[in-house]
């Protein structure tokens, strides 16, 4: 039986909210574990984590892969946030490092940029937009999001991009309806399944927090879950698709996220070197040892 260091984190958590969990296995160099270990791992954390993160760390060689209870993820923002911010605030040199760069398996090199000695918070470097665009209608999306039509946005068109997971971004007219509705799940995965969605993002203009810039909602029952209570990946794709329509200038803003089950996450964008980059604060819940 091996052992691995083992954190549950819960990122981007602000103030009283409970951020989004992701369960951290750190590998220390000469650990392996193979896919189908890593798969029965991220198993046995379904309804505990959204996603787990398995990061093999050498000094300042970092990679991360991903790890749903389904299978494994292209990308995952929250999971990326909950390790990163950790390893760097209680690993020294990394600590006096202003940005480094990380390996995921997916998605290639992306860069940390390191705000932890003063905001607590870290940023990621996003991946490459694609900009893949959509037939499908309002009509459709309002359905299997069990809205009406009239509920959607009239401002606003449905797009899909791939900011790292394929996201249909849907407005959503005002943020009582935003907030409230809460989808049937075999519906929307089998909707998401039939038109090659990995993620959903709906969104309000409209926002609680009027010092926030917008209001989202992330569903992922692909992933063997409904909703994504805060998320990287998904607000990256929103933030490139506020740029395309005008919505944004690319300046540092605070996303709102959630249902009106929960205290709303805070998820930071900002523009940097012609790059969108996706932080947040991150809490640890757990810190211990995994046997395997």
């Amino acid at each position: 039986m091996n052992v691995y260091a083992y954190k549950k984190i819960d990122a981007f958590t602000s103030g009283g909210s409970l951020g989004n969990p992701a369960a951290c296995l750190y590998l220390k160099e000469g650990q392996t574990l193979t896919d189908t270990q890593m798969l029965s791992v991220a198993k046995q954390h379904k309804g505990f984590v959204s996603e787990v993160v398995f990061c093999t760390s050498y000094e300042e060689n970092i990679e991360l892969i991903y790890y749903s209870s389904e299978c494994e993820v292209d990308f995952c923002g929250h999971g990326t946030i909950a390790c990163m911010h950790s390893l760097i605030k209680h690993t020294p040199h990394l600590l006096s490092l202003s940005e480094l760069t990380i390996k995921t398996r997916k998605k290639g090199t992306l860069t940390v940029y390191n705000q932890v000695p003063e905001d607590d918070a870290v940023f990621i470097s996003a991946p490459e937009p694609v900009f893949i665009g959509t037939d499908l209608t309002k009509q459709a999306a309002a359905q299997n999001l069990g809205l009406k039509e009239r509920q959607l946005s009239s401002e606003y068109p449905l797009d899909v991009i791939d900011a790292g997971l394929r996201t249909l971004i849907v407005p959503v007219k005002s943020l009582a309806d935003e907030i409230s509705i809460y989808p049937n799940e075999p519906q929307l995965k089998a909707f998401c399944e039939a038109n090659d969605i990995n993620i959903i993002l709906i969104f309000s203009m409209e926002t609680q927090n009027k010092s926030y810039h917008a209001h989202t909602r992330v569903f992922a029952p692909r992933f063997g879950y409904l909703e994504d209570p805060a998320t990287g990946s998904g607000n990256s794709a929103f933030g490139h698709y506020m740029r395309k329509y005008s919505l944004w200038s690319g300046n540092a803003i605070d996303i709102e996220q959630g249902g009106d089950d929960r205290v709303f996450n805070t998820v930071k964008l900002k523009m940097q070197r012609n790059k969108l980059l996706f932080g947040g604060r991150a809490t640890v819940r757990i810190d211990g040892r995994y046997f395997i």
